[in-house]
Parts: C-alpha cells; structure tokens; sequence
C-alpha cells in the first residue's frame, strides 16, 4: 500500500498524537480538521492501521468507467476510419456513425492514453499579462544595453547601459561605454553597489554576457563571467523572453534617446 504525501504527513501528525507529543487539538490543526474528525481519524488509525488513512475506493474500478473494449474500439476507429478528426469532432462522429455516446472528455483520456494527442494545435495567446512591480525599491533591477549615436556629430556612436529599478521605475545607474560588453556591466554593477548596495534579482535579456551559448555552457559550466559574479553576491539573474518584459529599462532608453 503506498500513501500520498499528505496521507504521509497525517500519519506522522497521528504517531506524534500517539507518543504524547501534541494535544489531539493541535493534531486537528496540522491536518486542517477539525477535532471531531482527528479524533474519528484517530481512532479508525487505531483499529486499521495506515489503511484507515487512504480513501475506499482506492484500487477500484469507477462503476461509470468506460469498458476496455469500448476504448480500444475508440482508439482504433480514431487511427482508421476517423484519422484527423479532433477531440470534439471524434466525439460527434462516434455518436451519429458508431452508435457510442462518449463525451469530448472522455475521448480525449482514451486518445491520451493510447498515445493519440489531437491534431488540432491550440493558438498561443495574443495578450500579454502585465506583470506587477515589486513591492520594494532594490528589490529587482532591470538592465539593458543600446547603440546610438548618443553624442550626435559630437563623437562616436557608443552604448547606455542602463539600470532602472522595477519598483519605482527610477534610473539607478547609467553609463556610456564603446561597445555592450561584460567590462561595461561589470561596471555599472559596481556603480549600483556603490549607490544602492545588492539587489535580490537582475532582470535582463538573453545577451551574451548574461548567458552563454549552448556550446559554451556545455563546455564550462554553463555560466558567464558576469553570471558567476553575479551569483557569489547572491544576486538571481531572470531573463526576459521579450523586449516588452522588461519595459520599464526600455521605456527609459527610449526617452533618453528621444531627448538626444
């Protein structure tokens, strides 16, 4: 017999009750009952053992399960005579051609578990969610990177590094650099720490200094320079899948470079 976690948890709760070590009161709090239901519980833990604990109908057959036969029938007609037809579809087709009325659920376990997914592929979602900022400034930072000609005809085009906070959306710290490289995030890092100390996460997209590549984490470890440093100080770096994610840093880097 093999009991569930929480199965587990409450024989554990009704040994400690047994040794004298908590109060039934505060065993029916540790399993969310009531003490009514502990001590019922209890007592049936007494008389049978951990099999008190699993439900009754535990290794039964459900009264309404669909019979073998039928299922193997499902599968094989999805496979032969129905190929392509989607859940829903399978389901109108078995009742008017075959005779079996079988609900759309219950088509898609047999297909499921005979190996046969639907071929029908759902649409990814348009939306996207809006993630909420977090509570505390210096809680999580978003940082990018973006070549302009910043200077204008003044001097070269060169890179802002950028550090905003996701809380407040305020620019933490900011520098130019030639090139986006890991000198340059090394630096603005130092400046953040100097000025903010150590946040709890980093939230930046998928570039190289960042993340390596799949050849480089298979040969290395699978981290960077900067993500090695990053984790000595306890910092979690998150990547963002899309520019959108981490709107905020790219909303300031599109007003810095509207201003110039």
């Amino acid at each position: 017999m093999t009991l569930h976690q929480h199965e587990q948890a409450r024989l554990h709760v009704l040994n400690s009750v047994i040794a004298g070590e908590i109060e039934i009161s505060e065993a029916a709090a540790l399993m969310n009952l009531s003490k009514r239901q502990a001590r019922r519980l209890l007592a049936a833990y007494r008389k049978r053992g951990a099999r008190a604990l699993t439900h009754g109908n535990r290794g039964r057959r459900p009264h309404n399960a669909v019979p073998e036969a039928v299922a193997a029938a499902v599968a094989r007609l999805a496979a032969t005579r129905y190929p392509g037809a989607n859940h829903t579809h399978l389901s109108e087709l078995l009742e008017e051609h075959e005779g079996l009325v079988l609900s759309r659920p219950t088509v898609r376990r047999i297909l499921t578990r005979a190996g046969m997914p639907s071929p029908r592929r759902r649409r990814p979602p348009r939306h996207r969610v809006r993630r909420e900022r977090m509570p505390r400034a210096g809680m999580l930072l978003q940082l990018d990177g973006s070549h302009h000609a910043w200077l204008e005809q003044r001097g070269p085009r060169c890179a802002l590094l950028l550090a905003v906070d996701d809380a407040t959306g305020a620019v933490v710290h900011a520098l130019f650099g030639a090139v986006e490289d890991a000198r340059g995030y090394f630096l603005l890092m130092e400046g953040v720490l100097r000025r903010s100390g150590i946040p709890l996460a980093l939230y930046n997209d998928r570039h190289a200094v960042f993340r390596a590549s799949a050849q480089q984490r298979a040969g290395r470890g699978g981290s960077t320079q900067f993500a090695r440093a990053m984790a000595e100080l306890g910092v979690r770096l998150i990547f963002a899948r899309s520019p959108q994610a981490k709107g905020r840093v790219e909303r300031m880097r599109a007003r810095f470079r509207t201003a110039s």
